[in-house]
């Protein structure tokens, strides 16, 4: 870690910083399936999905910027190569062979759900360490991607 005037116990930060990079793989990974979606979207929905898709990969770059900035503000070194999301992303894989739509809404929403569940627990995890400014950056990722899966979910949902 590098120095820091900031008034956490360093023990504490370390925490912190390991919990940021945690999320900050997931949420890479979360970016690139968006993206992956985007790229591979086909049939009769296509434009809609194609925006939609690419909609919620900035909405998640807005997101990763914002934790992997955390992990910097309190001395840490943002872990987000493409070897450090392979080794602590969470998430399935993406299936890489769907082309219609509703398949990728199903896998999107899938991520974004199993994405934001983790977002939550980080609130409680920072919570817990006492790190009411990392709880709320995590409040912030949890509600931002609880409005993301509710645009994706929607294209699942029968019109009432």
């Amino acid at each position: 870690m590098v120095p820091t005037k900031n008034d956490l116990p360093e023990s504490t930060r370390s925490k912190i910083i390991a919990l940021c990079n945690e999320k900050l793989a997931e949420l890479l990974d979360l970016q690139l399936q968006a993206k992956q979606a985007h790229w591979n979207v086909r049939g009769p929905r296509f434009y809609q999905l194609h925006l939609l898709f690419d909609s919620v990969y900035s909405a998640v770059v807005e997101l990763t910027d914002t934790v992997a900035e955390r992990a910097s503000q309190l001395g840490g070194s943002p872990e987000g190569t493409v070897q450090c999301i392979a080794k602590k992303s969470k998430l399935p894989a993406y299936p890489v062979d769907l082309k219609d739509g509703l398949g990728h809404v199903q896998a999107l929403s899938t991520a974004i759900a199993a994405v934001g569940k983790s977002a939550r627990q980080a609130i409680d995890q920072a919570d817990e360490l006492k790190d009411k400014d990392t709880a709320d950056v995590f409040t912030e990722v949890s509600r931002e991607l609880d409005k993301q899966l509710w645009f994706v979910e929607a294209h699942l949902q029968a019109e009432q």
